[in-house]
């Protein structure tokens, strides 16, 4: 009899948890990729191309959606402005939006606002050409350095301004600086050190999973909720390598794949926010900084990385 109890409770304590488990939302997150068409000065124009179609390969073929954010000038290099625009064809014809991330990475509380404006209009020519080519429109914009302004009048003339050219702005907040990885696992790339490219990954991964730890408890502690997040990358080979494996760690988490657009409909990206300063950061931690709860403890990123990162020779036109 007490056998008999038990598995009955057993049946009811499994069929209770699956109800919750269906009952459960399921957490939610939009892919944004900046920098385009590569971050970093190291690639070729052909290897740009090779690290696209791979990149975006994966995304396409795991159905997952994705908008990359665009610095026209980094396609103007002799001799290589057939392939890197080929590279940046690429996301239209794959079936993925492209934004503006202005023409060459301008942070605006280092230009006047005046000559912020005109990086934006510059930033604009050939990605809308080649967007209207599949019948998309550029609807979407992205601070370089999530720079949105030293100050709240700069900020506010700056958010006017987007808005009169069509933009919504592309905020983010999920950040786990794959680009400072990136560096240093395309050198030991490029020098065949496979041991050190796995070191990396493995720790681009645990980082990336206590930034997710962090900030999902974060938020619910901040809004009383997990908002659909955005999560910020970069167009580098750590990605296009790798990305496959980032994609399953979101999974694991709970995770579906959402376009950028239906991230925005959240409520969350409607509130206050007031956060001004030249560095820039994540979404939550505006909402946070705007309602006085800045964030405290937060991960810290491996020191080893950014020692490993500030001694590689930096590449000509490399600020």
């Amino acid at each position: 009899m007490k056998l008999k109890f038990s598995l009955i409770l057993l049946v009811l304590a499994a069929a209770v948890g699956l109800l919750c488990a269906q009952g459960a939302p399921p957490r939610e997150i939009a892919i944004t990729i900046d920098d385009l068409p590569a971050a970093g000065m190291g690639m070729s124009g052909a290897q740009i191309v090779e690290m696209t179609s791979k990149l975006l390969g994966t995304l396409r073929d795991q159905k997952v959606p994705a908008v990359g954010f665009v610095n026209e000038k980094k396609l103007y290099k002799f001799g290589e402005v057939d392939d890197r625009i080929k590279a940046l064809a690429m996301w239209p014809e794959y079936g993925f939006e492209l934004g503006n991330h202005t023409f060459s990475h301008a942070s605006l509380s280092r230009v006047t606002l005046k000559d912020w404006e005109e990086e934006v209009v510059r930033g604009e020519t050939v990605t809308t050409m080649l967007l209207n080519q599949h019948h998309m429109t550029l609807r979407y914009f992205r601070h370089p350095y999530l720079d949105t302004g030293r100050d709240l009048e700069t900020r506010r003339q700056a958010e006017a301004f987007l808005v009169s050219r069509g933009y919504r702005i592309a905020p983010i907040t999920m950040d786990a600086w794959d680009w400072m990885y990136a560096s240093v696992y395309e050198d030991a790339r490029k020098r065949g050190d496979s041991a050190l490219q796995q070191q990396l990954v493995s720790s681009y991964l645990s980082y990336t999973g206590q930034v997710f730890d962090y900030y999902e408890k974060f938020s619910k502690e901040l809004l009383g909720y997990e908002p659909k997040q955005i999560l910020l990358l970069h167009g580098n080979w750590l990605e296009a390598d790798h990305i496959g494996e980032l994609l399953d760690l979101l999974r694991k988490r709970g995770y579906k794949f959402i376009s950028l657009q239906d991230a925005l409909g959240d409520a969350a990206y409607s509130m206050p926010d007031e956060y001004v300063g030249e560095e820039g950061t994540n979404w939550i931690d505006h909402w946070a900084i705007t309602r006085g709860r800045p964030p405290r403890n937060t991960p810290q990123f491996p020191q080893w990385v950014i020692d490993r990162a500030s001694a590689l020779p930096r590449s000509p036109g490399q600020p």
